[in-house]
């Protein structure tokens, strides 16, 4: 049966105590995953076990903010400033590096894994070739400053699924399209509305884009955060995702209208374009989907914790939230 997101069902709940992930990567074919976490670790996580634990693959020094599979390596990058690629077989780390000067907050792999994207604080966004680690481009197309003169912060990446361009998005709500290739600049787009700054009571600011994807067929980008917000120290803001003809520099859509309040963390497609899911949250969490196409929620889960990623099998018949705590799966076969 075809996925269906009104179809679905709630599967396993799994806890971790106090553990925060923050990334997740799903290998193909099977019901293993890969998650990076508040405690340092990038672990193992395999759904068809009886009790299905995280099982330790190696460590950073500091948060864990991101991982990716590029074929059969897996990538991580945290608060260290580091990247590191993984053997998850050995259950090894084959080598790490140094890569940024600040935070590292995502990585992205090509879809032909040849390729990974990092993006940090520094503002800067590093391509990589997997297989040697020698270091591709260099990609500078964002402010170190936001416009009142904070520090600013790069939070997301992501390839297009030809693997022939990738995005950047920061935190005053600019995206910026590149050529993977080459590394030339060949699109920059602006969601505002994403980035809140109180210029009064709190002389500070919130919001950013937090979350970047492509459509599959590679015309459409969507980027996830989060509306205007009346009290910058909490969440209370609607999560908000734009979709924009990138290569037209024209937004679509909006989507933000939904019952919860919070931020979008991630974006992801189903595989065929038919509807998208979004992810985030404030105290609690959200799953909502959607139909990017006519600009419409199809269905909203609330959750108890925060959610930071999702992953989706292949045929999209299934999906693993993973955020503040746990990790949760769902069912989605019609």
């Amino acid at each position: 049966m075809p996925s269906n997101p009104e179809k679905l069902r709630a599967g396993k709940q799994l806890s971790f105590g106090r553990t925060v992930l923050f990334g997740v990567a799903r290998e193909p074919g099977s019901g293993r995953l890969f998650t990076g976490g508040s405690d340092f670790r990038v672990c193992s996580l395999d759904l068809a076990e009886p009790k299905p634990e995280l099982k330790e693959i190696g460590r950073h020094e500091s948060y864990v903010t991101g991982v990716a599979l590029a074929g059969k390596t897996l990538l991580s990058v945290g608060y260290d400033r580091r990247v590191a690629w993984w053997d998850v077989e050995k259950r090894s780390q084959v080598r790490a590096v140094e890569a940024h000067g600040k935070w590292c907050r995502a990585v992205a792999a090509s879809p032909d894994g040849k390729l990974a994207a990092t993006v940090a604080d520094d503002m800067v966004c590093k391509v990589w070739e997997v297989e040697s680690s020698r270091l591709v481009h260099e990609l500078r197309g964002h402010r170190e400053r936001t416009p009142t003169d904070f520090p600013s912060m790069l939070y997301a990446v992501s390839f297009s699924p030809d693997g022939k361009h990738l995005a950047t998005a920061d935190k005053v709500g600019k995206v910026v399209v590149w050529e993977a290739q080459s590394g030339k600049q060949v699109a920059s787009l602006e969601a505002p509305e994403m980035y809140t700054w109180d210029p009064r009571q709190r002389i500070h600011s919130i919001g950013g884009i937090r979350a970047v994807s492509f459509s599959p067929d590679g015309k459409h980008l969507a980027v996830g955060g989060i509306g205007r917000i009346n009290n910058i120290d909490h969440l209370d803001g609607k999560p908000r995702v734009e979709v924009f003809d990138w290569q037209a520099g024209k937004r679509t859509h909006t989507l933000a209208n939904t019952k919860f309040k919070g931020i979008v963390n991630r974006v992801v497609f189903h595989p065929g374009g038919d509807w998208a899911v979004a992810c985030g949250g404030a105290n609690d969490g959200f799953l909502f989907f959607a139909d990017l196409k006519a600009g419409k929620v199809l269905k909203e889960e609330k959750l108890r914790m925060h959610v930071h990623a999702v992953a989706l099998d292949e045929a999209a018949e299934s999906l693993v939230a993973v955020g503040h705590g746990g990790a949760a799966v769902y069912e989605l076969k019609g």
